[in-house]
């Protein structure tokens, strides 16, 4: 049997997750924060998707972004920005193709905000893993209140 080293450590499912949803950040157009999400069911990939205006208009690359002109703080009116965020662009992905996220797992690159939390809730997502925080205790409270387990794992070091 071949001696295990960190060369060929394969990587838990939480991080390969993980590992995917900041691959898919990748594509985000946000000026302010890159997140990429990954619902996941039964160990397979379920739908992505990231933040960024909606499918035919413009982003906030091309043009700027309102929420940097307003000085508006993260975690806050969220109703003043172009894009859609990750959380919503993955269940909106699984909806335009039919497939059913209830009991699925989040995977994400930053913790949800409440408006995300919220439609979380009602997809029937039953667990969120996330690799950095977001400073909305709304979305935690509401996310404990429907019973959704939340982690936070950061890369190397296990859960936090």
């Amino acid at each position: 049997m071949p001696k295990k080293t960190k060369i060929n450590k394969r990587p838990s499912w939480d991080e390969y997750f993980l590992e995917v949803a900041a691959l898919v950040a990748k594509r985000a157009t946000c000026l302010r924060r890159k997140v990429g999400a990954v619902l996941v069911k039964d160990k397979r990939i379920l739908a992505t998707g990231y933040n960024g205006a909606p499918s035919g208009l413009k982003h906030c690359l091309d043009i700027g972004c309102l929420r940097e002109k307003l000085k508006i703080p993260s975690g806050e009116r969220h109703e003043l920005c172009r894009a859609l965020h990750a959380e919503q662009n993955a269940l909106i992905q699984a909806s335009l193709y039919g497939v059913s996220v209830k009991d699925s797992i989040l995977y994400a690159t930053t913790q949800p905000c409440v408006i995300c939390a919220k439609m979380l809730i009602n997809a029937g997502i039953k667990e969120i893993v996330i690799s950095a925080g977001y400073p909305d205790k709304m979305a935690m409270s509401f996310l404990r209140q429907a019973r959704i387990r939340i982690r936070r794992i950061t890369k190397g070091t296990g859960v936090r």
